[in-house]
């Protein structure tokens, strides 16, 4: 195995991690830019307000999307254990 195969396998791993965790983390993004922009507008200074709608939120892109996020993971171990005879030379 050598430093390209480890490189390559590094680079695929992260991609599959930013593509996997990237839904979540934008819609945890928008609605904390959404509570903060409504709560500058209204002068409310509740530092806890963000929490239940992101909690929602993530709960609700989970549901939807935690089954394409699933095939994505699995896809890259698949690929990763199909090619592990390549690794062992």
């Amino acid at each position: 195995m050598s430093i390209n195969d480890v490189t390559e396998i590094m680079s695929r791993g992260l991609y599959t991690i930013v593509i996997t965790a990237a839904p979540v983390l934008l819609v945890s993004l928008i609605i904390g830019l959404i509570v903060s922009i409504f709560q500058t507008i209204t002068s409310i200074q509740e530092q806890t307000l963000t929490f239940v709608p992101k909690v929602l939120g993530i709960f609700l892109t989970l549901i939807l999307l935690g089954h394409w996020m699933l095939n994505n993971m699995v896809g890259f171990m698949n690929d990763l254990w199909a090619d592990f005879t390549l690794y062992i030379k």
